[in-house]
């Protein structure tokens, strides 16, 4: 399981790089995605990345994936997602500060997953149709 972060300017940003989450870089979310203080995600990029921003962010959303640590990192280098996303490895210390904030945290409003959460069935018509003229 991975901890994804992502901050940007307006909510479409963030709808959009979610999307290109699921949909390209092929992960998969275990739960809503849910909103945080753009402040509080700022101050987790900098002292995970030691080093200051260059903008501010005005949203921010975090979620987990199902995909471990480095796969996740991996996939998201693959893509060109329109807000900044971090993975936060369970290794730094603002994990858990972030983790608890995902408590009471509310859902971020606006996603809707694109994959089916029910596997649909390949039915072969021609047995199932006693009528048929083919017969």
């Amino acid at each position: 399981m991975a901890l994804i972060l992502i901050r940007g300017d307006n909510n479409s940003k963030l709808l959009n790089a979610i999307a290109d989450i699921e949909r390209h870089a092929q992960l998969h979310l275990m739960n809503d995605p849910q909103k945080i203080d753009a402040e509080f995600a700022d101050s987790i990029v900098e002292s995970t990345l030691k080093a200051p921003l260059r903008n501010k962010s005005n949203v921010a959303t975090t979620f987990f994936v199902r995909e471990d640590i480095t796969l996740a990192i991996m996939q998201i280098k693959k893509i060109h997602p329109p807000a900044h996303v971090v993975v936060v490895s369970d290794e730094y210390k603002e994990y858990e500060s972030l983790n608890k904030k995902l408590d009471e945290a509310p859902v971020f409003r606006g996603y809707y997953s694109n994959k089916s959460q029910k596997r649909t069935e390949l039915k072969d018509y021609k047995k199932s149709s006693k009528n048929s003229r083919f017969q």
